[in-house]
């Protein structure tokens, strides 16, 4: 990325420089998640000092919460229509739903007692077999109807089906490299339509179910992808995770050369609309490793990542944790 203008066609956004202001003496380590509110505030998901920290759309923090006492392992957030918080700890095995003041409304599937899916506890090829709610999960979206998605990424295989108050419907996934299987299902999103888009990351694809799970379609011109978001156009925004040297995809095989993250838009059917990354640390903008991604109401992008513990595997100084690049 030579310059601040991003994008192709219509679909165009100017980097906005260092757009997140950390509170002098806060400590953020990891940011693997980020949503919107109707007024344009912003929630990011830390690992660090604080847990839920609140912007506005200047980047300067307004409000933080930190109870209940999440884990350090905070991985996934969504703000649903009616303004309340979803929030994916995968430390605690848990999903609950939140007031934007962090008030606990509700908890979907257990919390605190992970399931047995085989998994040793450190490396996703170990895990046998798909289990019931949670080990290690990793995102969360609301469907039109109101039923709440979770994807179990880390430690199983799955994605589970909830009604809005939280009763269990059903689960559908096994580990596995062939279709309705997945390797770190990391992120699920409902469309307007009914359909559920979940990142297959170590499979490097979007496989799209129905509400039942059954496999509708699914796309591979995808790399590593860690976060979706649909807007009401139909636009699908991916964040693509960046490969190091020496780390295997389940679909490509040994990564060889690494290969930096980046940030894709597709239309509805898994066309590209535009695709940009910028690798190089010494520019505005560099992205270690996109992880979460939101656009708000005016169209600006929001894209987050877990820049201490990626920046340890790439080995890597200091990077900036929230990007914000604004619709023009």
């Amino acid at each position: 990325m030579n310059d601040r203008v991003v994008g192709a066609g219509d679909l165009r956004f100017e980097l906005v420089d260092g757009w997140e202001h950390v509170p002098a003496g806060w400590h953020q380590f990891d940011v693997p998640a980020v949503c919107t509110d109707k007024a344009g505030n912003v929630y990011a998901f830390w690992r660090g000092d604080h847990r839920v920290v609140v912007y506005d759309r200047t980047g300067h923090c307004v409000d933080s919460w930190s109870e209940p006492p999440f884990d350090v392992r905070a991985h996934g957030i969504y703000m649903s229509p009616q303004e309340q918080l979803y929030l994916v700890d995968e430390g605690t095995h848990s999903v609950g739903r939140f007031t934007t003041a962090g008030k606990f409304l509700t908890q979907f599937g257990p919390s605190g007692k992970p399931s047995d899916s085989g998994y040793d506890g450190e490396n996703y090829r170990t895990i046998t077999h798909g289990a019931p709610p949670y080990r290690r999960p990793t995102g969360v979206a609301v469907a039109p109807s109101g039923e709440v998605y979770v994807s179990d990424g880390y430690g199983n295989a799955r994605v589970h089906r909830f009604t809005a108050d939280g009763t269990l419907l059903r689960s559908w996934g096994e580990p596995g490299r062939e279709l309705t299987q997945f390797h770190v299902p990391h992120a699920v999103w409902v469309h307007t339509d009914g359909r559920v888009f979940v990142a297959d990351r170590e499979n490097e694809r979007i496989q799209i179910f129905t509400p039942d799970g059954e496999l509708e379609s699914y796309w591979t011109d995808v790399q590593r992808p860690q976060g979706i978001f649909i807007d009401g156009s139909g636009h699908v925004y991916i964040a693509e995770g960046s490969w190091p040297a020496g780390w295997e995809s389940q679909r490509r095989g040994a990564i060889t050369v690494p290969e930096p993250g980046r940030i894709s838009i597709y239309d509805v059917h898994g066309g590209v609309l535009a695709r940009w990354s910028n690798p190089d640390p010494a520019e505005p903008g560099y992205m270690l490793s996109p992880h979460g991604i939101w656009v708000d109401s005016e169209g600006s992008i929001y894209t987050c990542a877990n820049v201490g513990t990626m920046g340890e595997h790439l080995g890597t100084g200091p990077a900036p944790a929230l990007l914000k690049f604004a619709r023009i």
